[in-house]
């Protein structure tokens, strides 16, 4: 019986990441280190190697493009008073409320993620921008002197909200990433499970954060109020 030797020496790369993160490095420069020393752990010769690194930053060019677009016409608003009109704008609506305006926001995000459409939110061209502004202006209507700890109580509240109605959403969405992963696990073991079915039980999971967190939001008004007595 033969034995297959197997060379672990390209770990050597995760090690190198690692100790970049830890110390702070630049991402970029990491990165190609970690690949250059996976390449020559493997035995792989130079010109390969730097071929193989061209060839993935030609194919990967146009991703700083559209990560950084957004966030270039994000703070291009922002600087034309984005904040201070969605602030304006809520405080307008009398019977707004930074708990109900959150819950509001809450249910759309998780609907839209059950149906696939996880761009629609985000911290950085979402939350940022706009729901957290708001939550604070409704909170300003009802209460001038907002303490500043408590506006960044707010501001994490925001950001909390957009993450729970995304992670129980888009479970719901029966071609979600993860659903198709455990669907390929469990036919490894022999079960046959349906992407479907695994969705559907996402429900019941989905409709429990929803009370969970709407009742922390709920709770969140009566904070409020306490803090600047």
């Amino acid at each position: 019986m033969e034995h297959t030797v197997v060379n672990l020496w390209p770990l050597l790369g995760v090690a190198v990441i690692i100790a970049g993160f830890a110390l702070r490095a630049h991402p970029v420069l990491v990165v190609i280190a970690a690949c250059v020393v996976t390449g020559l752990a493997a035995a792989m010769p130079m010109e390969q190697l730097l071929a193989t690194l061209g060839t993935a930053f030609v194919k990967t060019r146009n991703l700083p493009l559209i990560l950084l677009l957004p966030i270039a016409a994000i703070g291009l608003l922002e600087r034309h008073g984005l904040k201070e009109h969605a602030q304006a704008s809520i405080a307008r609506i009398r019977s707004a409320t930074t708990g109900r305006l959150l819950i509001v926001y809450l249910a759309i995000r998780e609907l839209s993620a059950a149906f696939g459409l996880t761009s629609i939110g985000g911290h950085p061209n979402m939350v940022r921008p706009l729901i957290a502004p708001m939550a604070e202006g409704a909170a300003e209507v009802r209460y001038p002197n907002v303490p500043q700890e408590m506006r960044y109580r707010i501001r994490a509240m925001a950001a909390a909200t957009d993450n729970v109605g995304l992670f129980f959403g888009e479970d719901i969405f029966v071609a979600f990433g993860a659903i198709v992963l455990m669907q390929t696990i469990l036919r490894g073991e022999g079960l046959d499970v349906d992407p479907l079915h695994m969705a559907l039980w996402g429900i019941p999971t989905a409709v429990c954060a929803f009370i969970i967190h709407s009742w922390r939001l709920y709770r969140l008004d009566a904070q409020i109020a306490r803090s600047v007595k």
